[in-house]
């Protein structure tokens, strides 16, 4: 069966609720269920994934499609075991991949960068996610099968253990310069080559807000600059335009003509930052992983508050 979706530009980073339902048929299409919430909302992705989905989308968890070697959350996972999983879900380097999540855009950016950063750019985000598509009466597959998620995380530990798993239908071309370390980071405190920016809410970056996170601290990475990462979505959680987006970045005296870094408390909500400046036509912008979580836990890292 041919392809005959409509064509999308890789130059923006996002698709329309009414594009999507034109081209859902499309066999070189997979969309994805990237939803994810922070542990103190008490919801569960997987189980709403399996009361109401968009038709056709596979659940893929941000949780533990991840580095299994580490204690922080949701890390980049490796090459090997990054393509396991996203085989299991029937994804070649072929198709076009559509993410979306629960809230509008808040997590479908990490899997969205996830597949940049692993050579995959025929990838978007569906603009104002789940709640768009259903205000707009598209229909929802309510089935409760999530048996392609389950076994793509499966593959994970598979590959972490070092056991063999297979076929393998996506081939990844890894893309370091989207990625940065906590050493990255540090020597760039010194060379102050890069702007560092921050996704998470003021108070936290301040310091006077407490982090959900149990036991780390609040405040930033010292020399970085925070844009909070709701600053870049409209009240139905729709990326702004690009004017309204380089307001924001303007009234932090941050240029586009200079390299940036995004960071936030995991690596999550700074995927929206990215996603912003890949509108702004800025697309080899990178993550700091570890972020917040990372730094604050270590004694020697330079913090401040403001």
């Amino acid at each position: 069966m041919a392809s005959s979706a409509q064509p999308v530009s890789t130059d923006e980073p996002v698709v329309t609720v009414d594009w999507l339902y034109a081209n859902l048929n499309d066999p070189n299409l997979k969309l994805l269920d990237a939803s994810w919430y922070m542990p103190y909302e008490q919801r569960n992705p997987i189980q709403e994934y399996q009361a109401a989905h968009i038709p056709g989308a596979s659940f893929f968890d941000i949780d533990r499609i991840a580095d299994q070697t580490t204690y922080l959350p949701h890390m980049l996972p490796s090459e090997e075991a990054f393509a396991a999983a996203v085989s299991v879900l029937n994804i070649a380097n072929k198709d076009r991949v559509v993410v979306y999540d629960g809230k509008g855009i808040f997590s479908a950016p990490r899997a969205w960068w996830m597949f940049r950063v692993f050579g995959h750019d025929q990838v978007w985000i569906l603009d104002g996610g789940l709640p768009k598509w259903r205000a707009s009466g598209y229909d929802i597959n309510t089935s409760a099968s999530c048996d392609k998620s389950s076994a793509a995380t499966e593959a994970v530990e598979k590959v972490y253990q070092g056991q063999s798993v297979g076929p393998i239908t996506f081939q990844t071309k890894f893309q370091p310069h989207l990625v940065w370390s906590m050493e990255q980071v540090k020597r760039n405190i010194e060379e102050k080559s890069y702007q560092l920016i921050d996704a998470r809410s003021k108070p936290r970056f301040d310091g006077v807000a407490p982090e959900p996170r149990e036991g780390i601290q609040s405040g930033h990475i010292l020399g970085s600059k925070c844009i909070p990462f709701f600053q870049l979505l409209d009240a139905s959680q729709t990326l702004l335009p690009a004017d309204e987006i380089k307001k924001r970045f303007d009234q932090e005296a941050i240029s586009l003509d200079g390299p940036i870094v995004a960071s936030c408390a995991s690596g999550v909500t700074a995927c929206i930052l990215v996603l912003g400046l890949h509108r702004l036509g800025k697309s080899d912008i990178a993550v700091y992983d570890g972020s917040w979580t990372e730094w604050a836990l270590q004694s020697d890292t330079a913090k401040e508050t403001s």
